[in-house]
């Protein structure tokens, strides 16, 4: 039964992958352009894109509770209340949109947490303001996502991821880069880009759901329902522990480039250039947790203990050795990689020294990210953040901080990297005896 768990989440989780690999594709898209611009360029996607990714996967980690509802109902056979629940996460979507929209225009909150040379921030706010109009069809469009992956229906979502990334890569060239309407248009042309394909994206999920077989199955658009509270309610008590966690373990790392954005723009740009890599690698453990979410979502909705425990041996096994090979990969191809994201030698410096401490955390990142996902499936998620809040900000942040601006001789931004390597093994070492006995209090009550 290993074996058929192990074939199966790999069937699951390669879809998975590539679609997200397209979606970080497009901040590497962004990076790999605008560091061919200027450093104050890719100094302002830096701490913009950190702050925009932060926001918009706080909100979508909300949505997320579509998924081990959708995965229960489907493994209990209910099929025909799982229209329902995808129809109140679009409701929703649009909701939390319009909070993160007003955010998006006004960020003076948190940009005033750093002080940063005033070009750059001019760059980030013009960039976060466009970014802003994106927004709802990006929540909607997770909540597709979210459904479609709590059904094992993942391909379409690398089709569409696919698509996504090859226009995304000649429309931000183009705008940003190439000048096609005059002037180069730099970080705004980037941004600009990203808006376009997140409508795009939303209307080919849209159309999708009208048309082809999932729509055929589950009828999402007909008996269409207004706003429930009720399903609401649901949704909010998975969904916004969920949302916090991932604002929590986003920000662990985006926020390092407004803390060390007094120590220059060359400092964010190495930072971004290793924070882009690091985004890469953590795709891979984050689809076959995906994956797994859903696998035992269903087996939990059957009552299948036996497939349960194949499903998170599965993962985890399938996590931890995968994630080991990324890493010591990407600490053998340091050197070309990052060549390919900047000509500035100083920057290049700057990353190589961090990519050693990414290459360290992948085993730990990988455990940590299986069982926050398992304890998802299960319903257990207001004490996976408090988990996730003490390592990552407690001491991903504020050790990282001392580390940074305090150690003697200060360390500088890799003393936050080390810092995230400590918060990664804590949360391994709390979260999986949590998930056993979260597995073990369902079967006992079942």
């Amino acid at each position: 039964m290993l074996l058929t768990a192990i074939r199966g989440l790999i069937a699951h989780a390669f879809p998975i992958l590539v679609a997200q690999l397209a979606s970080i594709g497009m901040m590497v898209v962004d990076t790999v352009v605008l560091g061919h611009v200027s450093s104050v360029d890719l100094a302002a996607v830096a701490i913009g894109g950190g702050i925009h990714v932060a926001i918009a996967f706080a909100l979508a980690g909300v949505l997320q509770a579509i998924g081990p509802v959708v995965a229960q109902l489907h493994g209990a056979r209910r099929d025909g209340e799982v229209a329902g629940v995808l129809q109140q996460g679009f409701w929703l979507a649009l909701l939390l949109a319009l909070p993160g929209m007003l955010f998006l225009q006004f960020p003076g909150a948190v940009l005033g947490l750093s002080s940063m040379d005033g070009a750059v921030e001019a760059k980030v706010r013009d960039y976060l303001a466009l970014l802003a109009w994106g927004l709802p069809a990006s929540l909607c469009y997770r909540a597709f996502y979210t459904f479609c992956n709590a059904l094992g229906k993942p391909r379409v979502l690398m089709g569409i991821g696919l698509a996504a990334l090859g226009l995304h890569a000649v429309l931000a060239w183009g705008l940003a880069l190439a000048g096609w309407f005059g002037t180069p248009l730099g970080v705004a042309g980037c941004a600009w880009s990203n808006v376009i394909i997140a409508w795009l994206v939303c209307f080919a999920a849209a159309a999708y759901l009208g048309l082809g077989p999932l729509g055929r199955r589950y009828q999402p658009f007909a008996a269409w329902q207004r706003p429930r509270w009720r399903a609401w309610r649901e949704l909010l008590h998975l969904g916004v522990p969920m949302g916090v966690s991932n604002f929590i373990e986003i920000t662990s790392f985006t926020l390092i480039a407004l803390f060390v954005a007094s120590l220059g723009a060359t400092v964010v740009a190495g930072h971004r250039i290793v924070a882009n890599l690091s985004a890469l690698a953590y795709m891979l453990p984050l689809a076959l947790a995906i994956a797994t979410m859903a696998a035992v979502g269903q087996a939990i909705g059957a009552r299948d203990w036996v497939l349960v425990r194949a499903n998170v041996r599965a993962g985890l096994l399938l996590a931890a050795l995968l994630s080991t090979l990324v890493g010591l990969a990407l600490w053998l191809a340091a050197e070309p990689l990052i060549a390919v994201y900047t000509d500035d030698p100083e920057v290049r410096q700057v990353a190589l020294g961090l990519v050693i401490y990414l290459a360290v955390c992948q085993f730990c990142d990988a455990l940590q990210t299986i069982a926050g996902h398992v304890l998802r499936a299960c319903r257990v998620t207001f004490v996976p953040m408090l988990v996730q809040m003490l390592c990552f900000w407690g001491v991903g942040l504020l050790v990282g901080a001392w580390l940074c601006f305090y150690w003697s001789p200060p360390l500088g931004v890799a003393g936050f990297w080390l810092a995230a390597v400590f918060g990664l093994l804590l949360a391994a070492a709390l979260l999986l005896p949590l998930m056993r006995r979260a597995l073990q209090a369902l079967e006992s009550a079942s």
